[in-house]
């Protein structure tokens, strides 16, 4: 009876690790299991490359730099810099069955590049749920009668006003007088040319963003306290992230197909509502219209806004694709797969630039402005220019919750597809203990960047958002991708990657390899190289607002940098010295780099070493010392 018993509770043992492994009758990976389906791999790394980027920078940046001709640099940046790298990351992924930082096996002393994405990853993850948070505040205050934010309440102050203030001399019975410029307005007068003097006031969207939503104290080193239901906001987007990937790509596969497909639902949506309002033409033509300046094109900065729009638009360097992509089978289509994803992604931000300034032309003939004085981006799009535009809409109360609600999908596309990153370099490293410990870990993940988030909600929340953009967002990632084209394509060997590519997708053409070669070996890393040294070059201590950060700010902002590429040297070092000084031997590919799966190695990787094997032969003692047979990093 008692051995009856031992063996029933190794059995159910048993099942319980093959449960919590993820992986799926279906699965071509039995360890690390697959996606269920090829919809769920699309519809999540959509998901990940479209995000709030594409509905509040993009409109902006064409509508700056010259309309419907920065569609020009920005599709010959995507062909030159965002494809080549997404197809690179993509097959990274695929060929090995490797997260970020396992996938370095291809070229060792490199590792510590993909220690650096998870770890730009991880900060990024930390302030994007802080925007979530924003969106949730928003949608549930949406849920009255009259928006919260459509009129000058008792939370505001002398400065608020609702319409444009200001004096102006005018000519009655030849006499100069001053009146304001509402009393003109109304009887149809007329100012006397350069008499205008406008008083500084604030829109009502704005004083509730910065004195309700925020309690926006004065800078970055007045913490003040908590805003509590901020933190209620985000304790809730953390809830929503973690159920999302309890059970890894299995559940978040499922997820995506609502919070992939609502935004383009509301987008579309919004574009109907707005095509039909007073003045919508006028904003479309300010975005991509008859007032496109050709001649925009002759200035560098518009080229170097459409390579940096679009490098971080397709979220290309951060990890995340990498990631999402070590979950396909082997022999699926990865080429077929960027470039729908790439496009996607492109002509999504062409498309929600429609629907943006459609209502912001409304916004700007309700309130006999030029169309350049409502234009907006970033925070002050999503939380200022857009809200004040919705508040004049008839049931505004509802536009006002789709609009937020689909920020919200935007934004937990991309924060899945963040924390699935984190939590596959975590597998990577320990694969035998997250079959058992998935969703523990994945729970611990998310209540440790709940509680380094909780800075983002005090009073200074925002500067502290913003400084984490600012300089977490950038250079990092940027010098990542080059060290990634450099490694690939210069060490490991281009033409050696094309063959692992062709042992996945089929032998290709040479002539269909030209462009990428071209890509990946010169183009992309020199224009790469061209923007991070631009954005070095010109840099600027950063501001909110009319608010500039104290040097001790700036100060943190590098050292945040500096923590996240530190490993690139250090690991560098570590693995000379673990191979004796002979740096050659750390640019060879490791002995257990290859196909997952011993099926799928053929004739070149016949001779590779399984992972526990690698491992064994490479650091004996860890299995001893952690009582887990894993993978390692070093």
């Amino acid at each position: 009876m008692g051995l009856n018993h031992i063996l029933t509770c190794c059995q159910n043992s048993s099942k319980d690790v093959k449960q919590e492994s993820h992986s799926g009758s279906g699965d071509e990976n039995k360890e690390r299991g697959n996606w269920s389906k090829k919809s769920d791999y699309l519809l999540s790394m959509i998901g990940y490359a479209v995000g709030l980027g594409n509905v509040w920078r993009f409109p902006y940046l064409a509508y700056k730099n010259g309309g419907g001709a920065f569609l020009i640099p920005y599709t010959i940046m995507l062909a030159l810099a965002g494809l080549p790298l997404f197809f690179l990351e993509c097959s990274m992924g695929q060929f090995s069955s490797s997260g970020p930082v396992l996938v370095w096996r291809a070229v060792p002393i490199l590792q510590g590049v993909g220690i650096t994405m998870v770890l730009v990853t991880t900060f990024v993850s930390i302030y994007y749920n802080i925007i979530i948070a924003y969106s949730l505040y928003y949608m549930f205050a949406s849920f009255q009668t009259i928006l919260p934010w459509s009129d000058c309440f008792a939370w505001a102050d002398e400065k608020c006003s609702k319409v444009t203030r200001g004096f102006c001399n005018v000519s009655l019975s030849n006499n100069t007088v001053a009146y304001n410029l509402t009393w003109v307005k109304e009887r149809n007068l007329t100012c006397i040319e350069n008499s205008i003097v406008m008083e500084d006031v604030d829109l009502p969207s704005k004083q509730y963003w910065e004195k309700v939503t925020l309690r926006l104290s004065g800078g970055l080193d007045e913490t003040g306290e908590i805003v509590w239901y901020l933190a209620l906001c985000l304790l809730l987007a953390w809830i929503i992230v973690g159920a999302a990937l309890f059970k890894g790509i299995k559940s978040s596969g499922k997820v995506v197909y609502f919070t992939a497909i609502f935004p383009y639902i509301v987008l579309i949506i919004l574009l109907v509502r707005g095509a039909t309002l007073e003045g919508a033409f006028n904003g479309i033509d300010y975005y991509i219209g008859t007032k496109s300046n050709i001649t925009k094109l002759m200035e560098a900065e518009v080229w170097k806004d459409a390579a940096t729009q679009i490098f971080f638009s397709l979220s290309t360097a951060w990890g995340g694709l990498i990631a999402l992509s070590s979950y396909n089978k082997f022999h699926n289509n990865c080429y077929s797969d960027a470039i729908v994803v790439c496009v996607t992604n492109c002509l999504t931000s062409v498309f929600a630039g429609f629907a943006i300034f459609s209502i912001l032309g409304h916004m700007a003939f309700v309130t006999d402005k030029p169309v350049p004085e409502v234009v907006d981006s970033g925070f002050g799009l999503a939380f200022i220019a857009y809200p004040e535009a919705l508040a004049k809409l008839p049931i505004s109360p509802l536009w006002s919750f789709l609009f937020f609600f689909m920020l919200l999908t935007l934004g937990l596309d991309s924060q899945f597809a963040m924390i699935e990153t984190i939590i596959t370099s975590i597998q990577d490293a320990f694969p035998q203990m997250m079959k058992r410990m998935r969703i523990p870990v994945t729970i611990g993940c998310c209540v440790i960047l709940f509680l380094l988030g909780l800075l983002c909600v005090t009073q200074s929340g925002i500067y502290w958002v913003n400084l984490i953009d600012y300089f977490c967002g950038g250079w990092a990632i940027l010098f990542s991708a080059v060290l990634e084209l450099v490694g690939i394509n210069w060490i490991y060997g281009g033409n050696r990657f094309i063959k692992d590519i062709e042992m996945m997708i089929g032998e290709k053409h040479w002539t269909f390899w030209i462009w990428w070669r071209a890509c990946w070996f010169v183009v992309s890393p020199l224009l790469l190289t061209a923007i991070l040294l631009w954005s070095l070059i010109t840099f600027h201590s950063p501001t909110y607002g009319s608010v500039v950060y104290p040097t001790w700010g700036t100060a943190i902002g590098w050292c945040m940098i500096c923590f996240c590429l530190i490993w690139i040297p250090i690991v560098a070092v570590l693995k000379i010295i673990r191979a004796k000084g002979n740096v050659l031997q750390t640019c060879k590919a490791a002995q257990n780099w290859g196909p997952a799966l011993s099926q799928h190695r053929g004739e070149r990787y016949k001779h590779m070493l399984d992972s526990k094997q690698a491992h064994a032969e490479e650091l004996p003692t860890v299995s001893k010392l952690t009582g887990y047979d894993n993978y390692t990093y070093f």
